[in-house]
């Protein structure tokens, strides 16, 4: 991590996204910046993706899993973590066009 970029904090916020969370984390932690916080708030899935999150858990700032009151209580847990001087979410769903974003 270089501490002379400004921190990114990468946020994703899921529930039983086992198809899709990989392609996300993977996306977020291929990035070539290296200064990116990256947080993971799951609202308890059942489904599997605590596996794949734990997987790459080593990589991960900080990740949770309880339940919630929804996508923006989600949200706001996340940012009460957040640290970067930029907050981007990135859903369960999405991906970053390259690596270089």
């Amino acid at each position: 991590m270089n501490n002379n970029l400004p921190r990114v904090s990468v946020i994703t916020v899921c529930y039983n996204a086992v198809s899709a969370i990989q392609r996300t984390i993977l996306s977020v932690l291929s990035q070539t910046y290296e200064n990116i916080e990256y947080i993971i708030i799951d609202g308890k899935s059942t489904d599997g993706t605590l596996a794949i999150i734990k997987k790459y858990e080593s990589r991960i700032a900080f990740w949770l899993s309880e339940p919630d009151n929804g996508i923006y209580d989600a949200m706001n847990k996340a940012i009460d973590k957040a640290t970067g001087e930029w907050v981007l979410f990135m859903n369960a769903d999405d991906e970053f066009v390259d690596n270089k974003v």
